[in-house]
């Protein structure tokens, strides 16, 4: 195994735990935090802070980890209507200046975790927790997802030009329902649907 591979594995091992425990727990603190207030009159001062803490947390590592699965929304009407050369040429573009925008992000997000670190910012309702502990989720979780990037942009160069348009989400799910069957191609019905999702695709532009 190499160490790309194991280095993938950690990251998005680390990604989806702290995702499910992230919403979990922000859900939790802010259901405790409801009943307390109006069944017994006392809400608690540092429930607030922390559950949006949480919640920001497991949006930002669950956003790097949609990287990994490319699930990210992408509207691919022009894409899927240029050639597969052209096509390869600008999906390398495109994850070019998105792993330079995350790049940065991390970047400046390490140079602010910094300044915080030095400036000593604390929160009150969070048991004067220092702020660097939650702010750090910024240049980690967009480190994460610039790796993914760059993930992408090696698995498209390796790719072949007339494999690497993919199939569309909707696609995709009709070929899980067995729509690349034999029964399939042998019932007009099933293959009209397939045409009918695949032209909304196209007006949608593959928002559907």
């Amino acid at each position: 195994m190499s160490i790309f591979r194991i280095i993938s594995k950690i990251i998005g091992h680390i990604n989806q735990k702290i995702a499910v425990v992230g919403i979990t727990a922000g859900v939790f603190v802010a259901f405790v935090n409801v009943v307390a207030r109006y069944l017994f009159d006392a809400s608690f001062t540092w429930a607030s802070e922390l559950s949006i803490s949480l919640f920001l947390w497991s949006v930002f590592f669950a956003a790097a980890y949609c990287f990994k699965k490319d699930a990210h929304i992408a509207v691919t009407i022009v894409l899927d209507a240029m050639p597969s050369r052209v096509a390869k040429v600008m999906l390398v573009i495109s994850h070019l200046i998105t792993f330079t925008f995350l790049c940065a992000v991390a970047y400046f997000g390490y140079k602010y975790l910094q300044l915080v670190i030095d400036l000593d910012e604390r929160s009150i309702d969070l048991w004067n927790m220092p702020m660097w502990i939650i702010y750090l989720v910024v240049p980690v979780s967009f480190a994460f997802g610039a790796y993914r990037v760059a993930e992408r942009i090696h698995g498209i160069l390796s790719t072949n030009h007339d494999k690497i348009v993919k199939e569309s989400e909707a696609e995709h799910v009709l070929a899980e329902m067995g729509m690349n069957s034999r029964e399939y191609k042998d019932n007009e019905n099933l293959q009209n649907l397939s045409k009918m999702v695949k032209e909304v695709e196209k007006k949608t532009g593959g928002m559907l």
